[in-house]
C-alpha cells in the first residue's frame, strides 16, 4: 500500500491583513515543526519523496521538519485567500472577518467561488484542478510521499476523496490546525483517506498552547 502524508504548515503571521506579510512562519510556528520532525524521525520510515510548496511557510516548515532541499511543487501552494476574501465584499458587501468570524465566512467563499461570482488569482476549478493532479501524480502503490502543505489544499483533497459539496469543504477546511498531519492511503482501488487532523507531536500537557489554527 502506498501513501501519502500532508503536513499543514507551521503557525504563520496571524496578525496579517494581505498574503505576502502572512507567508512566514512565527517563533511558534517554527517550534511546531521542530516538534513534528521529531516525531516524525521517531515513528515514521523513511519517505520514498518528499515535496513542499513554494510559498515562504512551507519552505520553512520543511526545514523544521529536517528537509532542507524538498523537491517544490507550486501545485501546494494555497488558495489566495486574501483575494478572495476582498472579492466577496467588492461583490456582495461582506466584510472580511476577525478570528471570531470565520466559521461564517469561509462557507460563503467557498459557495460564491465555487458559482465563479468571485475570483482571485484563479478559479475555483483552477485551483480543484491543481491539487486534483498532484493528488493523482502522489498516488502511488508501495510509495510514501511527504507533502508539506497548506489546510485549503488539504481541504480540496478531502473534498476529492469524499465528494464534498464546497459548504462541507469549508466545514473540512476550519478546524485544520497548523503542522496537523492527515494521511491518504493508496489502495488498488485509488486513494482514500486515512487520517484527519492528527496533532500527535502536541498531544502533551506542555504543549496545548501550541494547538493554533492561525
Amino acid at each position: 500500500m502506498g501513501e501519502i502524508i500532508l503536513i499543514r504548515h507551521g503557525q504563520a503571521n496571524s496578525a496579517a491583513n494581505d498574503e505576502e506579510s502572512y507567508d512566514k512562519l512565527s517563533n511558534l510556528g517554527h517550534q511546531q515543526a521542530r516538534w513534528l520532525g521529531d516525531y516524525l524521525n521517531e515513528r515514521e520510515k523513511p519517505f520514498d519523496k518528499v515535496i513542499s510548496g513554494s510559498l515562504r511557510r512551507h519552505r520553512e516548515t520543511a526545514a523544521g521538519l529536517g528537509h532542507d532541499a524538498p523537491l517544490i511543487d507550486p501545485r501546494l501552494n494555497e488558495m489566495d485567500y486574501f483575494n478572495l476574501g476582498k472579492a466577496l465584499q467588492d461583490v456582495h458587501g461582506v466584510p472580511f472577518p476577525g478570528p471570531a468570524d470565520f466559521a461564517a465566512h469561509v462557507p460563503q467563499v467557498m459557495e460564491a467561488w465555487h458559482r465563479a461570482e468571485i475570483k482571485g488569482v484563479e478559479t475555483f476549478a483552477s485551483f480543484e484542478e491543481r491539487v486534483a493532479s498532484v493528488l493523482q501524480e502522489a498516488a502511488q502503490p508501495g510509495v510514501r510521499i511527504l507533502c508539506i502543505t497548506s489546510g485549503g489544499v488539504i481541504g480540496m483533497i478531502v473534498r476529492h476523496l469524499l465528494g464534498l459539496d464546497p459548504t462541507r469543504m469549508a466545514h473540512i477546511l476550519l478546524p485544520i490546525l497548523n503542522t496537523s498531519i492527515h494521511r491518504v492511503h493508496v489502495i488498488p482501488q485509488g486513494p482514500i483517506l486515512g487520517g484527519f487532523n492528527a496533532i500527535p507531536h502536541l498531544d502533551r500537557a506542555d504543549r496545548t498552547h501550541a494547538m493554533t489554527h492561525y
